[in-house]
Parts: C-alpha cells; structure tokens; sequence
C-alpha cells in the first residue's frame, strides 16, 4: 500500500520532502473554499502535519499518499487516501484527499478514492469507510456517491460551522 499505480496515477505513502508540495495545495485558499478552518498558515504548519501523516503510516502501515500523475510522477498533484478521524467520539476509518485546482475536473480524485476503497476492503478487511464533507461541497460529494458512498448523517465536528455531512461506503458482500 506504500506505493500503488494506478491507471493515470501514482500514489506513495507521504514523506518529510512534500512538505512544500503540502503547503501549496493546503495553504491555497482555492482548495479550501469549503474549510471552515481556512489554508494552512505557513509551510512550518504544513511539516508538523507531514509529520503526524508520516507516524500514521508507520502505526498502521496505511495513510495518506502523496498523488502523482503518471506523465510527471515527480511533481504532487494531491494528497489523499486512508486515516483515523474522530466521527463524535468513535475513531473510525476516514477517506479523505485535496487535489491541486489544476488537477480538477478529470476524475483524479475518484481514480485515488477507488483505490483506496479497494484497499481498505480488500487489505484491510475494513467493514465500512466513512467520510467528512461540508454541505456546500458539491464536487466532493459527487466523488463519494460516484464510489458508492451514500448519506449516513451528520456530525457537529467544527464550532459556529453547519454540521459536516457523513457518508459510508460499506464492503462488498463476500
């Protein structure tokens, strides 16, 4: 799971190096239009959550992957994939990602979310991934429910902010 090829992508379990890469598509208020919490404020806050990233993968042996496109496999286009995260007191298994805007619009983050279920499913034996969505983000609702994820509730996960939306995307039946 470290490191996964996919049709157009490349995706690697994060490192200390990205933190540049974190700190641009993170710290760009374009892809936080729908982040209650706003960019990140500066690269040093980008390397302590790089940080964390690259301890979950040692903990779990899953994470984060830094994505790359398969034509330029050096050059971070997103980040994105597996992690615990607090759903109202219950740590449950999270799908989560950020693409650059250039990368936008092309089925890149469902390419990365696809992969990531089959990991979850198939690697893991995980039951069901989860995911956080702010109600006015449309596009990544539409990369969950493409995936099969369906509405599970909502979560008052950010003070003065409506509630997240949750979804669940179950295992297949064997």
């Amino acid at each position: 799971m470290r490191l996964i090829q996919t049709e157009r992508l490349l995706l690697r379990a994060v490192r200390a190096g990205d933190a540049e890469a974190l700190y641009a598509i993170f710290g760009d208020p374009e892809t936080n239009r729908y982040n209650p919490h706003g960019p990140y404020p500066s690269p040093e806050h980008a390397r302590m959550t790089l940080a964390g990233w690259t301890e979950e993968w040692e903990r779990h042996g899953f994470g984060r992957w830094a994505v790359a496109d398969q034509e330029e496999p050096n050059r971070i286009i997103g980040f994105g994939g597996l992690n615990y995260s607090d759903y109202g007191g219950q740590d449950r298994l999270n799908l989560g990602y950020r693409f650059a805007p250039a990368a936008w619009g092309r089925g890149l983050a469902s390419e990365m979310a696809r992969q990531a279920l089959r990991c979850a499913f198939y690697c893991l034996a995980a039951p069901a991934v989860f995911a956080k969505v702010r109600p006015a983000n449309l596009p990544s609702i539409r990369v969950l429910l493409r995936q099969g994820f369906s509405h599970h509730g909502s979560l008052r996960d950010i003070p003065a902010a409506p509630a997240s939306l949750v979804y669940i995307s179950r295992a297949p039946a064997k």
